[in-house]
């Protein structure tokens, strides 16, 4: 799609210097831009770049002076914020690749399942019986989505997501592609003869509004009640969230990550990439935990640790700066022993 330097400077309430009927099509770095593409300025080392850009618009900050002349072909729109109005454009074109009606064929829909307006539904998906999809619903192909599920209005389900059975997706969520909401948690109880009976897990999984699960992550169905995922909270690729687990608001949990069953984890916590974390624990708001680090009991709020087992951040480094002189250190001590041998031969040489 093409748009002209007026029509994008209205959307960001920004002023046009130079051709408002000027077309571009696509987005570009400033010292990569090309004609037909629109870059922006907002860090002034790139300032050089204005002066021999290819771009055919470039958003600038209200006050920015050029030191010398601009390309004649360069129009500039000023706006109070270049980078925040560019952020804003990127994600106005982000949503622009999504922007898909109807339902595709092959696809199956139950009869029985309800669909709000403009709904996408990709070709061979599957939709259950009793399902409720709201406006905007985007369901790309080769997705699952299974019987009395709910998904709320404007989220996105990419190409080869599995929604087990009656479970409920808010508004505005992303779910990336091979991820699976609500297949069983992982319950077991050992029989006297050492096998293992599956403990049913009739329980679903509930995701708040503004929810984004990345590709290929688990989140497990409760045994009974809810495993709940709670609003603006974000989930890297591969994590697994076991069943009954509780995550607050605005958490972000990075790549790899495995949270067992029934811990809660309060808001605003962040949780590094390989972090273990064992089942049936508290986890205060706020909590950091870095990268690689085994939590294995309650962590009050704000709490930063490292390591495995974790324990607080700053102990951990001032711990792991001793670690890496163990060798000098234990030179030292060698010499040492060395020299009391030799002390203790000689007091016991002169006794």
């Amino acid at each position: 799609m093409q748009f002209t330097a007026e029509q994008i400077a209205d959307l960001l309430e920004g002023d046009v210097d130079g051709d408002p009927q000027v077309l571009v099509s696509d987005l570009a770095k400033i010292e990569e831009a090309r004609s037909g593409t629109l870059t922006f300025l907002s860090n002034a080392r790139y300032t050089e770049y204005i002066y021999t850009t290819k771009a055919t618009i470039a958003i600038v900050n209200r006050d920015f002076a050029p030191g010398r002349a601009l390309p004649k072909t360069l129009t500039l729109i000023r706006v109070a914020d270049a980078r925040m109005a560019f952020t804003q454009l990127l994600e106005r074109n982000h949503e622009l690749q999504y922007e898909k009606k109807g339902y595709e064929q092959p696809s199956y829909v139950s009869p029985k399942a309800k669909a709000g307006k403009d709904v996408y539904i990709g070709a061979f998906c599957y939709i259950g019986e009793g399902v409720e999809l709201g406006d905007g619903v985007k369901i790309f192909p080769n997705s699952y989505i299974g019987d009395n599920c709910k998904v709320g209005a404007g989220t996105r389900i990419h190409a080869g997501v599995k929604l087990y059975h009656n479970c409920v997706v808010g508004e505005r969520c992303v779910i990336h592609s091979g991820a699976v909401i609500g297949a069983d948690g992982f319950g077991f109880v050992p029989r006297a003869d050492g096998t293992y009976e599956k403990m049913p897990q009739v329980g679903n999984v509930i995701l708040e509004d503004e929810v984004e699960i990345g590709a290929n992550t688990t989140v497990d169905r409760a045994t009974i009640g809810h495993t709940i995922i709670r609003k603006g909270t974000k989930l890297d690729n591969l994590v697994q969230v076991g069943h009954n687990a509780e995550l607050g608001r605005d958490i972000v949990v990075v790549s790899q990550a495995g949270i067992a069953g029934s811990t809660r984890i309060g808001d605003n916590s962040q949780i590094g990439g390989q972090v273990g974390i064992s089942g049936h624990l508290t986890l205060g708001k706020g909590v950091r935990i870095a990268a690689q680090s085994g939590i294995a009991s309650n962590l009050p709020d704000g709490e930063t640790v490292q390591g495995s087992p974790a324990f607080k951040k700053i102990q951990h480094d001032r711990s792991f700066v001793v670690f890496r002189k163990l060798p000098a250190l234990q030179q030292r001590i060698d010499a040492l022993e060395k020299e009391l041998a030799t002390l203790k031969a000689r007091l016991g040489a002169e006794s």
